[in-house]
């Protein structure tokens, strides 16, 4: 259990994916541009195997865009995809309507 003062720390938001390249130094990781609104920022995320690109661009996800910039392989990633991972299959979490990029997530 954490305090809700901590959880109020993270700040989840909306953030549309605009672009997905393949990770220079890594087989099994994306690069996400997605935009927030007021900027656009790059997000290493472990989830080649279970999406292609044409199914991320465009697609609003929830990510934690507080967390601290972290070098993956190489490449800094500014933030952090939530998604739920059951066995095989990875889902996602996503915006079941399209709202602004960049809007809070509560």
């Amino acid at each position: 259990m954490i305090p809700f003062e901590d959880f109020k720390k993270l700040n989840l938001v909306a953030a549309t994916v605009t672009k997905v390249e393949n990770h220079p130094r890594a087989d099994r990781l994306w690069l996400l541009t997605v935009d927030l609104g007021d900027e656009e920022r790059t997000l290493v995320a472990g989830i080649k195997e279970y999406y292609p690109p044409e199914e991320l661009v465009g697609k609003q996800l929830v990510i934690v865009e507080n967390l601290e910039p972290a070098s993956i392989r190489g490449v800094e990633s500014r933030g952090m995809i939530l998604a739920a991972k059951s066995g095989e299959t990875l889902s996602l979490v996503t915006l079941d309507r399209p709202v602004s990029p960049g809007a809070a997530v509560s």
